[in-house]
């Protein structure tokens, strides 16, 4: 039987109908339709009261601070960016940045106003809020609901559950602990009668973390140095308000970040102006107290070719003692502790070697403030930062040092040139020679002033004018339409659900579904067998029973097409005797007692004699139909008693089929199957041919018990009853296998309730073992 199943469960597979399962599905269109309605109805509820949330998004370009001043490189030539997108990313959503987002735009505090279904997010009240607490002293969230009624203001703190009156409408009027004032003027009171309105306090990290989790900060492309921005909220106006704050901070910090070498060389230049100025104040005073006490006016010029030849050596030493002048102050400045370790940079020192040091030193300092500012000192960047700075100083200390041994030694060499000029220049007297050294030295100094004070205008000059580190592409932009939830999609969801869900639980129910519902079912598993009627289901309970020969319901109807196919499987006779048709099925509850009774019925109505015999020992059920005790003699009490006549247990149950007669089963006996082949069955069939035209049998399911193998010899032809949305596909292998193998006698089949869905007086609730209840 497995086997066969499974042949049958291929073939099923193998031959679909589209259009039968198609039709299958819209017979429960009002399931599509209902679901359809109430997720169309959900949909439009979620969207009218779901929160909006907006995006909105601006765009930067990272500007490049050596734009214009190095040379062509490879990355110029292949059009690639020397900047560094990533570290820009991370600084953008760096806690610092969006620490000074949250100051300057008060994030800490966030307005709320309540409503019957939703809560709304504001930009601020719409009456006058003046905040009483620092945003560094809140230290934990506090919440406040502010109730305006006819009757004042009414405050309650939520964290505390306190609450507060305010029967003026303002906070000054009553004494309170509130960290904040509130004061409605009177315009607005009427106006703003019955709302409410929530103001929350959060600590500043609190705030910081939550924002930088919710900006998002990404390349445009992999050849592109613009970055776009974007957030997501409920406000649109404070969505923009954060992004473009966002920006104006970061490009401040790269602006500061440029403007620290240039504060720094102001600041040098300044404390070395101090110094300068009292030394060239004690030259001038010397000289001139030097002239005073020598009377020295005018002094004429020696020889004319020593003058040049010691003047071009006195501007040489000139020269390299200013180098070394500025060289020791630099080395000074290096080794000096000092609040920012940056140097001044390009103040006249003659070695293109420092001065490239010194321009990086100052970035790696930079560099290495910035990642102490932003990771501690255990951060493997931090630490290389570090090293690198002291690696630089170390290097511009020896180059110092070097460059200071270079000029002393070219000063020696000099003044042992100087030396050699000194015979030439014997006639010079002491005194002039004594004015030149303070006019030398007087000379240094107003170099050297000058000399510092045109770099201070430089750094100035810088420090005003210094570049933006980013240039707006977009200001901050929000979409018009929300992003969340968005109209469309929610609806196409709705239908979508809407058309899935039922068709979902329909196939599940399908797939399930093990039950016959047509002839189909039965020819795709057993088409050698015929299938001569289906008896449509009944709905009321008075069809049940074919009592008019002359009723033209579909009912009596499908009997009389029944009638007329049974002639046609009977096989042929001469010998005048009665035809026996059994009626059975595999299990109990199939209708065939109904199906029996109504044969017999349709029958009787063209004038033909009809015996309807109850061979259902077990579960008799004919009774019930024609209103007779279920206990009245019958079948039973003539199998076992031998003188017992079957004739006088015949009952004449419609008045309007006088050629009908039923033999009940009589009452039940213990031992069905040794009653039914004791001979005595044989013999009512035999003496039952001689007076009537058909013999109708009911006799018992198959599947249950052999009663009806043990007699199914005796029959012309066998009615196999199946029940549509009742008999088990399977089951009807058990009856192809009675068939093929002729343990029943010239096989067909009826389906009985075709076209029920639930059929009127059949229980489902049925077993493989043979009980007693009441069936068709």
């Amino acid at each position: 039987m497995d086997n066969s199943f499974n042949n049958f469960s291929l073939v099923e597979e193998d031959n679909i109908d589209i259009k039968q399962e198609v039709t299958r599905y819209l017979r429960y269109w009002p399931w599509f339709a209902a679901t359809l309605f109430i997720t169309l109805i959900s949909a439009y509820i979620y969207l009218r009261y779901a929160p909006r949330v907006y995006q909105t998004y601006s765009k930067i370009k990272i500007l490049d601070e050596s734009d214009g001043l190095e040379l062509p490189t490879s990355a110029f030539i292949f059009k690639r960016s020397n900047i560094n997108l990533e570290n820009e990313i991370e600084i953008l959503n760096s806690y610092l940045i969006m620490n000074r987002v949250v100051r300057e735009l008060n994030l800490t505090t966030s307005f709320y106003e309540e409503g019957t279904i939703q809560t709304s997010k504001l930009e601020t009240f719409p009456f006058t809020f003046e905040q009483l607490i620092d945003s560094d002293s809140i230290i934990k969230k506090q919440s406040f609901k502010l109730n305006i009624t006819n009757e004042g203001l009414h405050i309650t703190d939520l964290i505390l559950e306190k609450g507060y009156e305010f029967p003026g409408y303002n906070t000054d009027n009553t004494l309170n602990n509130l960290p904040f004032k509130v004061n409605i003027a009177s315009a607005l009171q009427t106006e703003l009668e019955g709302k409410t309105y929530i103001v929350n306090f959060s600590p500043i990290k609190n705030v910081a973390l939550g924002l930088k989790s919710k900006v998002s900060v990404e390349s445009i492309g992999e050849q592109s140095d613009l970055l776009k921005l974007s957030i997501k909220g409920k406000n649109r106006v404070l969505s923009e308000k954060i992004l473009n704050t966002l920006m104006d901070v970061f490009d401040k910090d790269g602006i500061s970040d440029r403007q620290l070498i240039s504060k720094r060389t102001l600041n040098f230049i300044d404390e070395r102006f101090v110094f300068l100025a009292e030394e060239l104040d004690s030259i001038e005073v010397d000289r001139k107290d030097f002239k005073q006490r020598n009377n020295l006016v005018d002094i004429t010029v020696d020889a004319q070719l020593g003058l040049e030849k010691r003047t071009k050596s006195e501007q040489e030493v000139f020269q390299i003692e200013s180098q070394l002048e500025l060289t020791k102050l630099l080395e000074n400045s290096l080794n000096t502790d000092s609040e920012s370790d940056l140097l001044p940079s390009n103040i006249g020192v003659d070695n293109s070697g420092i001065n490239v040091l010194i321009a990086e030193y100052n970035n790696a300092v930079i560099n290495r403030d910035k990642f102490l500012n932003s990771g501690g000192v255990n951060n493997p960047l931090v630490k290389q930062a570090v090293s690198q700075v002291e690696e630089l100083k170390s290097n511009i200390n020896r180059s110092l040092k070097a460059y200071v041994s270079q000029l002393e030694t070219s000063r020696e060499q000099l003044n042992v040139r100087n030396r050699g000029f000194v015979g030439e220049v014997a006639q010079i007297p002491e005194k002039e020679k004594l004015l030149r050294a303070i006019n030398r030295q007087q000379h240094i100094k107003e170099s050297l002033y000058l000399l510092l004070l045109q770099k201070r205008e430089e750094a100035a000059i810088n420090l005003a004018i210094t570049e933006p580190s980013i240039k707006v592409v977009d200001y901050a932009l929000s979409g018009f339409e929300p992003i969340s939830p968005k109209r469309n999609i929610v609806f196409a969801g709705a239908i979508l659900v809407g058309l899935l869900l039922p068709f979902g639980i329909l196939y599940l129910i399908f797939m399930l579904d093990s039950k016959l519902h047509s002839k189909e079912d039965i020819t795709k598993i057993n088409s050698k067998t015929p299938l001569i009627g289906e008896i449509p289901d009944v709905k009321q309970k008075e069809e049940n029973v074919f009592d008019d020969p002359n009723a033209r319901t579909a009912l009596a109807e499908s009997f009389r097409i029944l009638s007329s196919n049974v002639d046609f499987i009977l096989p042929a006779k001469n010998d005048g005797k009665a035809k026996v048709v059994y009626c059975t099925s595999t299990i109990k509850g199939e209708g065939k007692t109904f199906v029996s009774l109504n044969l017999s019925l349709a029958l009787s109505s063209i004038n033909k004699k009809v015996l309807l015999i109850g061979a259902d020992l077990r579960n008799p059920q004919i009774h019930n139909h024609i209103h007779e005790d279920k206990h009245k003699p019958g079948l039973s009490n003539y199998l076992h008693d031998d003188s017992y006549n079957w004739k006088e247990s015949l009952v004449k149950g419609f008045e309007k089929h006088p050629n009908h007669s039923i033999l009940l089963s009589g009452d039940i006996p213990p031992n069905p199957a040794q009653l039914l082949t004791n001979g005595r069955f044989t013999k009512l069939i035999e003496e039952a041919k001689e007076e009537y035209d058909y013999i109708i049998v009911d006799t018992a399911p198959t599947i249950l018990v052999t009663d009806t193998m043990l007699i199914s010899q005796l029959a012309d032809a066998t009615v196999y009853l199946a029940r549509a949305n009742f008999t088990e596909k399977n089951l009807l292998n058990y009856s192809k296998d009675l068939a093929e193998t002729g343990k029943l006698k010239n096989v067909a089949y009826v389906i009985n309730s075709v076209g029920a869905s639930k059929s009127y007086g059949y229980g489902y609730n049925y077993g493989y073992n043979y009980g007693y209840g009441i069936k068709k």
